[in-house]
């Protein structure tokens, strides 16, 4: 299994305040990483330093094509809910066709081949029926859906979620997860969620971004583990298949 992404030593600021220290993390082909932590303990930040859109204070990170150093790999990137403007005037269609801008000449239009592949994404999503709608006129699961297929319709290495479980239409997150297992069979994907049983019931790997990063092997969680991640006490509660870790009570 080769490797996607190599980061060494990232640390991050925002001002004086550390959000980032020595983290190193490695990404691979067809990973699907549940990335958790404490809120304000640099999750998005972390993604955000991958995507490029935060510079990094000190470290590197690497990308990798054939386990080889490349300038850059193919990425799409699902954003939290709270990072869109519903108001903008686009179409279902163009916001889904919007992740293919990058291979489209400028000032032409898309090939058949990208309309095919649109159109193709777009009935995986089940919106072939709303191509043409406004995105003001969705509901929260549905544009979920949207940018869900703007992220992948360019087929990319790696797919990055950023809190995919806080849109609003639940009706919808079930499906959700059931098209990331799908999706995982062509693209490594890395997931933010504060949810840790959600996390766990999906993924292959998990880490705990809090400050520094902890990182572990597959998904069964140890007591131990996520009380040394979290920097607090943490405790299981049972759900069925669904486990969720909660805090314990704690001077913090």
């Amino acid at each position: 299994m080769g490797k996607l992404i190599e980061i060494n030593k990232i640390s991050a600021c925002y001002g004086d305040k550390v959000v980032l220290k020595d983290v190193s993390l490695d990404i691979f082909d067809n990973d699907f990483l549940g990335i958790i932590g404490p809120n304000g303990g640099g999750k998005t930040t972390l993604l955000k330093v991958i995507l490029g859109l935060q510079p990094s204070s000190s470290g590197k990170i690497t990308f990798m094509e054939n386990d080889k150093p490349t300038p850059a790999i193919r990425i799409g990137y699902l954003p939290q809910l709270s990072d869109i403007d519903k108001k903008f005037p686009i179409s279902v269609w163009e916001v889904v066709a919007s992740g293919l801008a990058e291979q489209k000449p400028l000032f032409r239009s898309y090939s058949n081949e990208q309309k095919e592949r649109i159109e193709q994404v777009l009935e995986q999503m089940g919106m072939s029926d709303l191509g043409k709608r406004p995105i003001g006129e969705l509901s929260g699961g549905q544009l979920q859906r949207a940018l869900l297929g703007r992220a992948i319709v360019s087929r990319p290495k790696l797919l990055i979620l950023d809190e995919p479980n806080s849109y609003v239409d639940k009706r919808f997150e079930s499906h959700l997860y059931q098209l990331l297992e799908s999706i995982n069979k062509e693209s490594a994907i890395v997931l933010v969620s504060h949810d840790i049983g959600t996390v766990v019931s999906m993924v292959k790997n998990i880490a705990c971004v809090n400050e520094t990063l902890h990182y572990h092997s597959g998904t069964h969680l140890h007591e131990d583990w996520l009380t040394q991640a979290y920097n607090c006490p943490i405790d299981l509660v049972g759900h069925g298949d669904l486990p969720h870790r909660v805090l314990k009570k704690h001077k913090h």
